[in-house]
């Protein structure tokens, strides 16, 4: 019952339709994280234990990962005869660790994200090889559409912090070109990998040009300039959330509620619902659907698709946040293959319960939404 009034409770209020809108939101890809099962292993003999379910299984989408996840994407298709697609949040550059380690470890450097999925075929031809390429077919194909989730996956303040006092935790994850969710820095509160999570206000002063420079090679990545953002970690300073109209995005995808972090030691719970104007038109997500985890339920289909139906009896898209750990196996298959057999029994019960579905990205929803500018759709 508590599930069943929480599920309609957080759909009642906020721009509605009548017609049955999906959306799949997928955090993290293009994201470098856990190299390899041997990293992964190599990390552990070293005294650094996974302390969560993305140091456990996620890792950079192998070519397996992106072919197995486009055969479920295409094997249903909504009244106009298109696939789902997902909309992955997504990262146009990582840690450059060669670099760094050429550089005596002196300073964070970064490089674009078609140059780590180079390095990754030359390294290991038999999980990457023509990664890069199917990740543009996807995109040409209309499987893929990423949006905007920072320019990287981590927290400057905190890796040059780390780097400067030659953390060996840290030193050691980069020796396995892979980085970790390190024990909680002494002067940050937030994990490192909350890439715009700050502790003192003059530490955000850099970080509206690093969102400038992150859409820059976001459009030279993938091809097109992105629409919408989600910080990484969903973490963003209230003080230069001002100035996001004038980096060319057009829409914010935030989270429903959040007791948010406005510097000096000072927090502010806000809320959010779709409809909503604040620095960037509001797109929030209502569905949440993790199937590698066990975080909310041992039964990830009839969970995700209850949530679904309290979304349509109010008229509200049905907006899914995911991660990509959910469908990474290059750690371990069974992951994949869980996350992915859950993944196609939802779709075939969406097309089955409502035929009249339509499978749209989330730019989409933000033009549908906020382009008619009324109150329903």
């Amino acid at each position: 019952m508590k599930t069943f009034l929480f599920n309609h409770l957080k759909n009642i209020q906020g721009w509605r339709s009548k017609r049955k809108l999906v959306i799949f939101s997928v955090d993290d890809y293009g994201n470098v994280r856990i190299a390899s099962k041997k990293a992964s292993d190599e990390l552990k003999r070293s005294g650094i234990l996974p302390v969560s379910i993305f140091d456990w299984y996620d890792s950079m989408e192998t070519r397996e990962d992106l072919e197995a996840l486009f055969e479920v994407l295409t094997s249903v298709k909504d009244k106009n005869g298109n696939h789902p697609v997902f909309t992955p949040y997504a990262l146009p550059c990582n840690i450059d660790f060669e670099a760094i380690e050429q550089n005596n470890y002196d300073d964070y450097r970064y490089e674009l994200l078609p140059v780590t999925f180079e390095k990754l075929a030359a390294s290991d031809p038999k999980a990457y090889e023509g990664t890069w390429a199917l990740w543009q077919e996807g995109i040409r194909k209309g499987l893929m559409k990423p949006q905007f989730h920072g320019r990287e996956h981590l927290n400057l303040h905190i890796f040059r912090d780390l780097l400067r006092n030659k953390n060996q935790n840290l030193l050691t994850s980069l020796k396995h070109r892979s980085y970790i969710a390190l024990p909680e820095h002494k002067n940050y509160r937030q994990g490192w990998t909350s890439a715009y999570a700050f502790r003192k206000i003059e530490e955000t002063s850099g970080m509206l040009d690093n969102i400038k420079d992150g859409l820059k090679y976001f459009n030279q990545v993938y091809g097109y300039e992105a629409k919408v953002f989600t910080p990484s970690a969903a973490s963003f300073p209230p003080n230069i959330e001002a100035g996001l109209p004038e980096t060319g995005l057009r829409y914010f995808d935030r989270p429903r509620h959040t007791n948010r972090y406005q510097g000096n030691g000072e927090y502010k719970k806000e809320y959010y619902k779709l409809g909503e104007v604040h620095s960037l038109p509001v797109i929030v997500r209502n569905v949440v659907f993790e199937p590698a985890t066990t975080d909310y339920t041992n039964d990830w289909l009839n969970f995700t698709m209850k949530q679904i139906e309290a979304a349509f009896f109010w008229g509200k898209p049905a907006h899914l946040s995911s991660h990509r750990t959910n469908f990474s196996g290059h750690i371990d298959a069974n992951n994949r293959k869980k996350g992915l057999n859950t993944l196609q029994q939802l779709l075939k019960e969406i097309v089955k319960r409502w035929p009249e579905v339509e499978f749209i990205s989330s730019d989409q929803l933000g033009d549908i939404v906020y382009q008619k500018g009324s109150a329903s759709g």
